[in-house]
Parts: C-alpha cells; structure tokens; sequence
C-alpha cells in the first residue's frame, strides 16, 4: 500500500535534503518526499495520507548493542533495578521468596551496590537468611558479577578445588577462605547451568512483548545478543523468526551470534548477513574483559582505588588469536566487548594481524582511552559501539577507578568523532533502560537527568545532531546497511521514529526527558502509535 506521511517536520540526516513536510512510502520503502502541498499534489489522490500535525520525524532509531532475551528475562524474575540499600535489596528478595515453591530458583536482575547507601554487597549467609528454602542468584546490573546463597553453591556442587572456567573468580572471604556469594565473570557460569531453563513458549512471550516495548521507546532496529540465554543459535533462530518473519512484528533484529556457537553456524550454513532485511546473523560476539563495577575491566595502569588490581582478561592473547581466526574462516567479522584500554589494545593487536572481512569488526564500549589508539581504531572496517547512557550510572564513582588523569580520555565519544573514529550508539540494556532518548541526553549533557552541574567532563559533549546521528545514521555501519537505512532517502526502507517535540530547537536538553514517541514506523507501516 502507498502511504503520504505530510504534515511532518522530517530531519532526514540526507545532506542533500536535510528537511521536507512529507514523504510517501511504498513496499516497505521511501520512494517520494517533499513539502506537503507537493507530495499531495502528485500522490494525494492514490495513497492513503496520515497527518503528522507538525511533529518530529527522525530516521527510525537503532540502538546498536543490547540484549533483548535478558530484558525478558527481567519481565519473568526480580527486578532489583535502583535498589538503593542492602536493606532494601534483602527485603525485596524475602518478599519475593513467597511467590515461589520450596526448592524453585530465586532469580533476579539489576542490583548495583555503588546505589547502597548503607554500603556493602549482602554475604551468603544474609541471603540464606531471607530464602533459606530456595536457591538464589541474582545477577548485578553490569552482567559481570553475581551473588548466590549456600543453597544454589551445593546444588552447583561446590568444593574449595573446584575448577574455576577461565576468567572467572570465586571470591573467598580473607579470614576462612568460605564462598561470600559473590562470582565474577565466567565463574557465574557454575551456577547457571544447574537453573532450569524457561520453556520455549515462555520465552515467545516473553520476547513479544520486549520487542513492542523496544518499538514503544521509537527502536525500530537493534542490534541483539541472545544465544547464551535463548538456548544456542538454533533456538534462537527460530524464535526471532516466528516473531518477526512470522508474526510480523516489525522490530529489524540483528543477532550476535557468541563465539561458542562457531561450529553450529559453520554446521546450519550462516554467516554474517545471512537473512533478510527483517532479521539477520551479525558478528561473532566475543568477552575481552569484565566491567568497571567489580574492577574487572582491564586497564594498561593499575586501578586508583585498588593499585594492585588491572582487572581481569577473559582469554590469554593465544586464545582470543584462535577465536578470531576461527571467525575468519567462516569469513566473519567480531565483535568485541572491550571495556578497558588494555582490553582494547589486546583485541586491536589480535585484528591488526587478520585482513578485513566484508563486514565490520565492532569494538564494544571502548570506555577507556589512550591517544594512541584511536588512530587504530579510525578504519573503515572498525566500528566503536558506545553506550552513551553508561555515563549517567557511572558517575561520579568511576572517577574513584580510574582518577583524574585517565578520566580525560574516557567515555570520550567527541575524541572518538574528532579522531574520525566511525561510532554506533546502544545502550547495552538492561545494564541501562532500552529508550534512546536517554542515551541522546547523556551524551549532549553529560550528566544525569536531575543534575544541574555543567557535565562530567563536559570538552566531550556532543551535539544533538551528533548525539541522533549515533542512533540513526551511524547506527546502520556495523551491519553494512549504511545503502539501505539510517537516513530518510528514496530507495530506503522506510523506517521513522516521530515524537511530540523537536529535539533540535530546544532551549534546554532535559526536555528531551518529557519527550514523548508519538508513532514508531517500520517499513511504512506504523508499528506503534501513543494512546
């Protein structure tokens, strides 16, 4: 069907027409635009005609970098999102325990101890104190850290000489060397292989509706790590495409494929742009290193607040060497979650000895700098996925990691710009909320909504402008879909996002905060529209 979209104020990010009043759509594509009066005139009499009163419209949003299972995943379990105390948390997990069976996992999401006003991380023994009958684990807001009770410790047959998976820590209470609870990284994964998984329809479910609140908040693709949590590539296959080859739910998934699953995409035939414009295989998803939150990401220069500790590599460069070209046999791009600059450094030292595939390789986060390596990273097979919104959780506690000096070159998405470093926004949910607006504010303000201060370190604001086109434009390079979306063209699929005000004549950027998503358009067709 031929559809007018007129009435609109269109920010199209085309440099050849920046601004129109209207466009058509036609097969899923933009095929006309111009001012209403125009478009009326030529297509009026065959199309059906929407009128936009005069709002905003933006090339669709795509946010580069989440995980939409685990979103999910936090729709099912507890959710321990702003928790702001101990207290808190350990009530919230005791009143929890009443909706469960004896015996049935405890699960939840989202804490973040450097919210605890009343400081540390609950011990073992204060979680078996509140679910004495359930096993528990509970995953922090970062995804690289995790507490469990006694309960779940047995049923994952702990012993003092169990083999901790590479990269992973147990930590042991100094004085008797028992469990505290707390797991990091690849340690987590002795505890969650012994959770029953959901069963498929659950996840269905589940997933349906994490993708219509994406497309609420104006996504109109995203970029997607799931197989670790969905149940392997296979599974993962098939629920994306029932849902969105099948049910037509619109949301353009692109999915990060983990490294584990190399054999089976060798096995099913996939590879990187296998699919159709709805749902594709992306890069090869890889861990570098761990996050800030429990020190584990891996700076070149010890931690401020913790000089003897760098943080933790996932793999030894001979492993993350075989990974890669194991990638490259199947003629496959990485993608590498690299949070600290050593991390980084590793990763571009490993790719520095491979030549380029047909797509580009994406270095994840990229929190932590040092001068010489952004000119490594300004190729035109390399892509920088920032998480602008990591600034607004972040601050002020990560300047106790890393001090002053390092801080110049961190988070610092401008120098990354001005380095001619190509770089894609994403918020890495649920570690933050999935709604772009408040990665955009992060990264024009620098600061958290509320907060009246000039800005973290404010030489690295961008500018609104700067800060869509991460979520827009730039947003279509790491799959190669820079010819067929991220900015409102003829010829491209015709996906816009509209909302109820102009981001690009406000006076001040918090009313980014209050600004709402009028309609979320995929393919011509309106997918969401507010009540």
């Amino acid at each position: 069907m031929r559809t007018i979209y007129s009435n609109g104020n269109f920010y199209t990010f085309n440099s050849r027409i920046p601004n129109v009043q209207a466009v058509v759509t036609e097969n899923g594509r933009f095929i006309d635009m111009g001012t209403t009066e125009e478009i009326l005139l030529q297509w009026g009499g065959t199309s059906c005609v929407i009128d936009l009163e005069g709002n905003t419209v933006t090339p669709g949003l795509i946010d580069s970098h989440l995980h939409l299972s685990i979103i999910a995943d936090s729709l099912i379990h507890l959710d321990l999102t702003g928790v702001s105390s101990k207290h808190e948390m350990l009530i919230k997990i005791q009143e929890h325990t009443k909706l469960l069976k004896p015996d049935q996992w405890l699960l939840g999401i989202g804490w973040d101890e450097n919210l605890f006003t009343d400081g540390s991380i609950p011990t073992t023994s204060e979680l078996d104190f509140v679910a004495p009958g359930n096993p528990l684990m509970l995953t922090r807001v970062c995804q690289h850290a995790a507490v469990v009770n006694s309960k779940a410790l047995k049923m994952s047959q702990y012993h003092p000489a169990i083999t901790v998976p590479e990269g992973g820590t147990i930590v042991l209470d100094e004085r008797t060397k028992q469990p505290t609870g707390l797991l990091l990284e690849s340690a987590m994964t002795l505890v969650k292989r012994n959770i029953p998984a959901h069963s498929y329809e659950t996840w269905k479910d589940v997933m349906r509706k994490t993708m219509h609140v994406a497309m609420e908040k104006g996504l109109t693709s995203v970029h997607t790590n799931d197989p670790l949590y969905l149940g392997g590539l296979e599974k993962t296959w098939k629920l994306f495409d029932e849902l969105l080859n099948g049910e037509k739910i619109g949301l353009r998934s692109n999915l990060l494929i983990n490294h584990e699953f190399l054999p089976d995409l060798k096995e099913f035939g996939m590879y990187t742009g296998y699919g159709n414009d709805t749902l594709q295989i992306g890069a090869v998803k890889i861990f570098a290193d761990g996050a800030f939150g429990r020190r584990t990401a891996l700076l070149s220069e010890p931690y401020q607040d913790d000089p003897e500790n760098y943080g933790d590599a996932m793999y030894d460069q001979e492993h993350l060497y075989d990974i890669v070209r194991r990638s490259r046999k199947l003629d496959m791009p990485i993608a590498v979650h690299t949070i600290g600059d050593k991390a980084l450094e590793n990763v571009l030292d490993v790719l520095d000895q491979f030549p380029p595939t047909t797509y580009r390789d994406r270095l994840i986060h990229a929190q932590v700098l040092r001068e010489e390596l952004i000119p490594r990273l300004s190729h035109p097979n390399r892509i920088a996925d920032i998480q602008p919104r990591f600034l607004a959780s972040d601050f002020p506690w990560v300047e106790e990691r890393l001090g002053k000096e390092r801080m110049k070159l961190s988070y610092a998405w401008k120098s990354l710009i001005d380095g001619g470093v190509i770089c894609a926004g994403g918020s890495d949910s649920p570690i933050e909320p999935v709604d772009p607006l408040l990665g955009i504010h992060a990264a024009v303000t620098r600061k958290k909504p509320g907060e009246t201060h000039d800005g973290y370190y404010p030489e690295q604001k961008l500018t609104m402008k700067q800060a869509f086109r991460l979520f827009t434009e730039l947003g279509a390079y790491p799959t190669n879909e820079e010819t067929i979306k991220g900015t409102i063209t003829r010829g491209k699929l015709a996906d816009m996002t509209v909302y109820s005000a102009n981001p690009f004549e406000m006076e001040d950027p918090d009313e980014l905060l209050t600004t709402d998503i009028e309609m979320t358009i995929i393919g011509g067709e309106i997918k969401y529209r507010k009540k």
